[in-house]
């Protein structure tokens, strides 16, 4: 018996002794035997919730046969781009610094949504990607887009109460000693810089708060969370501290140990928007942070 439980979804309780193969060609008979290997193939059969590529796997009485097609897809490398999480209305990444979020006037392919995109119309040539939030092109971590709209406006229009933890790490320069928060009213100059100021007229307001993490006597990698989202908000509110992010010229620094900025969004933790299942998902602190603690 199918089950459609979800779109990209099919489902069937085993009834007799089969091969996992033959089984899925009798009951995917509308597709072609090369559509079924392809789908066998990229590891998106799943065996009592156990995904396999295993053509000749022995399936039992009971035993439960699924199709995902929004399984990550096992035999595409994603240059770029890791994939931690995949289901029917959301894909969380683990970026790599030097990608760009979006497409800009200047580069349209070298993008984590257009790579995505080609991913995701592998399995369906109508499947979408839809922008959730924005990482700047040399910070890496974890980001998250939306499958469909629906998820997209969720998230978007109740990101504040949705997000649970949004955690970065920041390589800065110089010594920190202090644990602390800052806080200061945002705006973008005609060339496209931030500015900050005290004055509430003068911007939207953001929060930051910065914990000690790692010291040396030229360098200090701080944890920080956002109670507020703005455009570059922590590498400006680093700068007003005295502590430009290692790397970023634009907002004060004056070394440049690699060819990235020191700022990686380590921990996104939000509430499914459509099945409201808690989620966390952590990258690893980049290695080439902890060689300046060395």
């Amino acid at each position: 018996m199918m089950k459609n439980t979800r779109e990209n979804h099919e489902q069937w309780t085993v009834k007799e002794e089969n091969e996992l193969l033959k089984f899925l060609f009798e009951r995917m008979a509308d597709r072609s035997k090369k559509s079924v290997r392809a789908i066998l193939a990229r590891g998106q059969v799943f065996v009592n919730d156990q995904s396999t590529s295993q053509f000749n796997e022995i399936l039992k009485p009971g035993d439960i046969v699924a199709i995902r097609l929004d399984a990550p897809n096992k035999k595409v490398s994603l240059r770029g781009v890791k994939i931690l999480h995949e289901d029917a209305d959301l894909i969380v990444i683990d970026k790599e610094a030097g990608l760009l979020s979006i497409a800009t006037h200047n580069e349209k392919d070298r993008t984590a949504y257009h790579i995505l995109s080609e991913y995701v119309k592998q399995a369906h040539p109508r499947n979408r990607i839809f922008v959730v939030h924005r990482l700047d092109r040399e910070t890496s971590g974890v980001m998250v887009y939306a499958k469909n709209p629906k998820a997209q406006q969720i998230l978007q229009n109740n990101w504040k109460r949705l997000v649970t933890e949004r955690t970065y790490l920041a390589l800065v320069e110089g010594r920190v000693t202090e644990n602390g928060t800052i806080t200061s009213f945002l705006s973008e100059d005609n060339t496209l810089k931030m500015r900050s100021s005290q004055n509430a007229k003068h911007g939207k307001k953001a929060t930051t708060h910065y914990t000690v993490f790692k010291t040396s006597r030229k360098q200090t990698l701080l944890k920080v969370n956002l109670d507020t989202g703005r455009k570059n908000q922590i590498r400006i509110h680093m700068q007003e501290l005295g502590h430009p992010i290692v790397g970023d010229k634009k907002y004060g620094a004056t070394t440049h140990p690699f060819r990235r900025l020191g700022l990686h969004a380590h921990i996104l933790a939000f509430t499914h928007p459509i099945t409201h299942q808690p989620l966390h998902f952590q990258s690893p602190v980049p290695p080439i942070f902890m060689t300046q603690f060395k």
